[in-house]
C-alpha cells in the first residue's frame, strides 16, 4: 500500500534476494545476553526471597513474559533481516 514511499532507488548495499538473510548464531547474543540474566536474577533472587517458590502463577507469569520477549526479538530480527 505504501511501498511507493518507501521504495529505494539507490543503495550501496548488497541487495538480498526475496527470502532475505537467514538467521545466524550471532543474532541470538543479544537475546541470550538478556535472558540469562533475567532468568538467574528472577528465579535465583526475586521469586525465592518473595516467598513464592515452586511452581505457581507468579512463576508461569514470569515464564511467559521472557518467552514472549523472546518470540518478539526473533520476529523483529527476521523482519529485519527480511529488508
Amino acid at each position: 500500500m505504501l511501498g511507493w514511499l518507501f521504495r529505494r532507488t539507490s543503495s550501496s548495499a548488497p541487495a538480498l534476494g526475496r527470502r532475505g538473510a537467514c538467521l545466524r548464531p550471532r543474532h541470538f547474543a543479544p537475546l541470550v545476553g538478556f535472558l540469562v540474566p533475567t532468568v538467574a536474577i528472577g528465579y535465583g533472587i526475586v521469586l525465592p526471597r518473595a516467598g513464592f517458590s515452586g511452581i505457581n502463577e507468579l512463576t508461569i507469569g514470569y515464564a511467559s513474559t521472557l518467552a514472549g520477549a523472546a518470540i518478539t526479538y526473533v520476529i523483529g530480527i527476521r523482519m529485519a533481516l527480511r529488508r
